[in-house]
């Protein structure tokens, strides 16, 4: 069992990801569509580039599974111009709403230096394509880069809208720490779920996963402390 499930992982990891982003969302796609954000046209940009980016990421993925590896090729190019697209449209938020570094908080300034994370690891694994170990594990590291605005985004509807009802004290009194361990331990969890899969396949971390995790700890660190 545990064997079929790492022979898994991309594909599993690949539409997970996209139901979180789904999820964290689904106001601006289902129960809010008025919303302001829905008629400004770097956010409905920016959403279009980053739906086509997780739909595209659990399709490539599962074609591999599937072992149809011309048409994920053929998508490649497709995925890889999304990419580029994520990249810019993201930079284009970051210039329009925040002025300089001091006028981000934290989180936003993570995100600012993980974006050319994402970009870099987009680049490596076109440039590395033909070499498989190396091409997915960076288009998921990359990924994960990405992966503020949607956890940041799923903990209501995900966490607080269950837990509310039957745990009304602790929402009211613990919801910022909450907050938090679901944050950071569900970000910090996809990056061991890579490592551990790279355990149980190659008996090594791989040097990706490592620098990658390395990249997400420092653009932290210094988002935090500068």
């Amino acid at each position: 069992m545990i064997d079929r499930v790492a022979g898994r992982y991309f594909s599993i990891t690949s539409v997970l990801l996209l139901v979180l982003s789904v999820v964290a969302f689904s106001d601006n796609l289902f129960t809010d569509v008025g919303q302001p954000s829905n008629r400004d046209p770097k956010f409905i940009v920016h959403g279009i580039f980053g739906l086509a980016w997780y739909v595209l990421l659990a399709t490539q993925a599962n074609l591999v599974r599937v072992r149809n590896l011309r048409l994920h090729r053929k998508l490649g190019i497709a995925t890889f111009l999304v990419a580029i697209g994520v990249t810019l449209s993201t930079l284009w938020i970051f210039v329009v709403l925040w002025k300089g570094w001091n006028a981000m908080g934290p989180e936003v300034r993570a995100n600012r230096l993980l974006l050319p994370g994402y970009a870099a690891c987009l680049w490596l694994a076109w440039r590395w394509r033909a070499q498989p170990d190396r091409h997915k594990r960076l288009v998921f590291t990359g990924t994960f880069f990405m992966l503020g605005p949607v956890l940041s985004r799923v903990y209501d509807p995900l966490v607080v809208s269950w837990m509310e009802p039957l745990f009304p004290e602790f929402t009211r009194h613990f919801d910022e720490s909450g907050f938090l361990v679901f944050f950071f331990g569900a970000w910090i969890g996809f990056f061991v779920s890579l490592a551990l899969h790279d355990w149980k396949t190659l008996r090594r971390v791989h040097a990706v996963t490592s620098a990658g995790f390395a990249w997400f700890v420092l653009a932290w660190l210094l988002s935090a402390f500068t």
